[in-house]
């Protein structure tokens, strides 16, 4: 049998395009109002997406210096997991080192608001969710899992799940660090507020299985210390929670494979909701 190389080819694509699409990776430009400012966010959605539909959201935080593209460049992988899981994953930006606090100190930098208000509401206007506590989870790294754990914490009627990957969960014994004092002060100053903007301290928030929680951490990681020390303070308040932990230092190679775990942890918070 003899082919015409281009008909081939357009066949080819064809079938490629119709059998094995992927999810779509699109840029959006979000308001925020409390800042007056315009910011991206990553939106992938999977492949069988459809307005016929509602789907669970998990929110994707990065870290310090990072940015609102870090995850898809770093783990292109996340488009074949939320394919895998049918679920939306959006990776907002949080400035430079914003912490994902409402500062005190920097006027314009409101990131628990528009992270934890406005950038929800964007995505449940604009895509088919599920739009309530019970259809949305909250991870990052770094301080994006502080971040995450922060907000999750302080908004339990907005995220039903929450994780943390690498997370600088207890911000007290780095008070030189990260540009923190520049939004928060500086801690022999203003003690009492680096307590509260704390994971550590905002954990005192919780009930027993409010939220379904995760935590991973290497043990090679400058963070691991804090990271069990919030696994003993939970564990001693009776709050359930997956403390996952192994070799693995502060680097994409730990955080490309730790989140996979966590993407399936919250796939199944997600189905048990059902």
């Amino acid at each position: 049998m003899k082919f015409n190389i281009p008909s081939f080819l357009a066949l080819a694509l064809f079938y490629l395009v119709t059998f094995h699409a992927i999810a779509s990776v699109d840029t959006v430009t979000t308001f925020s109002a409390a800042m007056q400012k315009e910011i991206k966010a990553v939106v992938i959605t999977p492949k069988e997406y459809s307005q016929d539909k509602d789907y669970p959201v998990v929110y994707l935080l990065h870290g310090y210096s990072g940015n609102y593209k870090n995850w898809i460049e770093k783990v292109p992988q996340l488009e074949s997991y939320a394919d895998q899981y049918g679920l939306i994953i959006v990776t907002p930006d949080g400035n430079f080192g914003s912490w994902y606090w409402d500062s005190p100190e920097v006027a314009d930098s409101k990131y628990e608001t528009y992270v934890g208000k406005e950038l929800v509401e964007f995505i449940d206007n604009e895509y088919s969710t599920i739009p309530s506590r019970e259809g949305r989870a909250i991870t990052g790294l770094s301080m994006g899992g502080h971040g995450a754990l922060y907000l999750a914490f302080r908004h339990q009627d907005t995220y039903g799940s929450a994780g943390s990957l690498s997370g600088g969960v207890d911000i007290g014994p780095f008070p030189e660090n990260w540009e923190m004092k520049k939004y928060l002060g500086i801690k022999a100053e203003n003690p009492e507020r680096w307590e509260e903007y704390s994971v550590m301290y905002q954990s005192n928030r919780l009930l027993p299985n409010k939220l379904a929680l995760i935590i991973s951490c290497g043990t090679a990681d400058f963070f691991y210390n804090v990271n069990v020390k919030l696994h003993e303070k939970l564990a001693y308040n009776n709050i359930p929670h997956t403390f996952m932990t192994g070799p693995g230092g502060h680097t994409w190679e730990y955080w490309a494979d730790a989140v996979q775990y966590q993407l399936l942890f919250f796939h199944n918070y997600f189905e048990a909701g059902k």
